[in-house]
């Protein structure tokens, strides 16, 4: 009587393809991390810097109660060289810098006898977000 022993050739090429399956799986699952690694560094990098423009209005109040940060989404950074002005032009230039596609915008509003300052910043985050590109990030608080 042949005693077999050891594998045969047919259960070593099983082996071998479970082994891959799970080794592309597992590849697939650090793409997709990386991915979503990606898009919380934005959206982190996005409330930075909104309230980094909150605390510049907040030091320059009397100029900000007043409207002189408004800024609207693709309007172009200001001229002047005022303290808005600057922090505007600063605003901008980080978030271009930053975020893909980077933009964001200001806006004032009073409810009562509080004033209210919405600060928007938006970003394409496609790689990220499987295709969804408009990301925004909103933020208000009172001045």
């Amino acid at each position: 009587m042949i005693k077999n022993s050891g594998f045969s050739l047919l259960e070593v090429l099983v082996a071998l393809v479970v082994l891959s399956i799970g080794l592309l799986g597992l590849a697939a699952l650090q793409i997709t991390g990386l991915k979503n690694n990606q898009s919380a560094y934005y959206r982190t990098s996005a409330t930075v810097m909104a309230y980094d423009m909150a605390d510049r209005m907040r030091l320059n109040r009397t100029v900000a109660q007043s409207g002189g940060y408004n800024l609207a989404i693709a309007d172009n950074a200001p001229g002047g060289t005022s303290l808005a002005d600057t922090d505007r032009i600063d605003w901008l230039n980080n978030i271009a810098a930053a975020l893909p596609v980077g933009d964001g915008a200001i806006g004032l509003t009073t409810v009562g006898t509080k004033q209210i300052v919405s600060i928007t910043i938006q970003w394409d985050d496609s790689r990220g977000n499987s295709g969804n590109a408009a990301q925004s990030f909103v933020m208000s608080t009172e001045l």
